[in-house]
């Protein structure tokens, strides 16, 4: 019985894994119908008859298959990863410098939300400026990392779609609050 529909020398690049192009805009129908077809293969059911080393092998593999999954399927962390895989590390925990235009702009969305904290019209007109500025944001991202191969970019982006990212659910809650 054939346990690896996953190429698992590909386990070091998790994209490969699933049979995908490296890059940062990924069709996500694609990246699912590979998941589900490789977790198809793995699932213990599937190999409870098996021995115990094609058991753990399916265990492996229905693990490595997760972990990929949830990789490449956030954005955020797809982008990390593509940047790791080109030996450019985001530094998230030391590195927060950040330009001072998207300095000012965090400073700025903190103000409005402080000041319109009661204000639900304002606050969803501020939601959809961030939306817009994620979506701007992604799309650099995608430029910088699929056209330009300019991981270092990308990983100060990605810094900066963290604090995108933080802000909106702060937003989101304030916003929850009122309705």
């Amino acid at each position: 019985m054939s346990v690896v529909v996953a190429n698992p020398s590909a386990s070091d690049d998790y994209f490969r894994f699933f049979g995908l192009h490296q890059q940062f805009n990924i069709d996500l129908s694609v990246l699912d119908q590979a998941y589900l077809a490789i977790q198809k293969e793995v699932h213990p059911d599937r190999h409870a008859r098996g021995s115990e080393t094609e058991q753990r092998l399916a265990m492996q593999m229905a693990t490595l298959a997760n972990t990929a999954f949830q990789t490449i399927k956030n954005p955020v962390q797809r982008g990390l990863y593509i940047c790791q895989l080109h030996g450019v590390d985001a530094k998230l925990e030391t590195n927060t410098a950040m330009p001072a235009a998207f300095l000012m702009k965090q400073m700025e969305w903190r103000e409005s939300l402080d000041e319109m904290a009661d204000n639900l019209p304002a606050l969803e007109a501020l939601m959809v400026e961030v939306e817009q500025s994620k979506t701007d944001t992604l799309a650099e991202i995608a430029q910088a990392i699929d056209s330009a191969k300019n991981y270092q970019r990308a990983a100060e982006l990605l810094r900066g779609l963290l604090f995108i990212d933080k802000f909106a659910i702060e937003l989101d809650d304030a916003i929850a609050t009122l309705v």
